[in-house]
């Protein structure tokens, strides 16, 4: 039997998975996050998946792919354990190269157009682009959570917290804390 090649990610490929995930399963209108946290700790919450399976008893395996390419970011997508089991699974054979790389294709989309800009990338500017990205995901939460408090009164207490926190958070001086950087590795 041919020995099967041990699974090793870089850590750029996995950084590339999943700030490109964009929060979640690739899997279209699957809800599951990237990350959970338990006992206050995060926790990665999804399955590096590949396209074409890295084993020659895999799923999709495609022997005129070498390790390298069976290894690398084009070939990789992040799954919920239910639809890793689902592509690779029994059924899984319903699930073709085509089907994987569209589900790829449609949740890296917005974020590759994100990423081409980072070639003269100074600090400054990613300081700005994250300042911007808090900001436009503060705006869309703030009404959800107003109306969120109307539906459940009990709740208004804790939005109020939350609300708070977000505005302290705005005016805090520009920059990742370290806290932040740590939960992203």
């Amino acid at each position: 039997m041919a020995k099967q090649p041990r699974r090793n990610y870089s850590n750029a490929t996995v950084a590339a998975l999943m700030t490109l995930a964009r929060g979640g399963c690739y899997a279209p209108r699957c809800g599951t996050p990237t990350v959970r946290i338990i006992d206050d700790k995060p926790v990665l919450n999804l399955d590096i998946a590949h396209v074409r399976a890295l084993n020659s008893d895999g799923k999709r395996y495609d022997p005129s792919w070498s390790v390298e390419e069976r290894y690398s970011f084009a070939n990789l997508m992040l799954l919920c354990n239910v639809h890793h089991k689902r592509i690779d699974g029994a059924g899984g054979g319903k699930c073709t190269v085509q089907i994987l790389e569209q589900w790829k294709r449609a949740r890296e989309a917005d974020g590759q157009d994100a990423l081409a800009g980072l070639n003269s990338l100074t600090e400054a500017r990613l300081v700005t682009m994250i300042q911007e990205a808090q900001e436009a995901y503060v705006d869309r939460l703030g009404p959800l959570l107003g109306a969120i408090a109307q539906q459940m009164p009990e709740l208004a207490s804790l939005v109020k917290v939350l609300k708070s926190d977000i505005d302290d958070q705005r005016r805090r001086p520009p920059g990742v804390s370290e806290e932040t950087t740590w939960m992203a590795l």
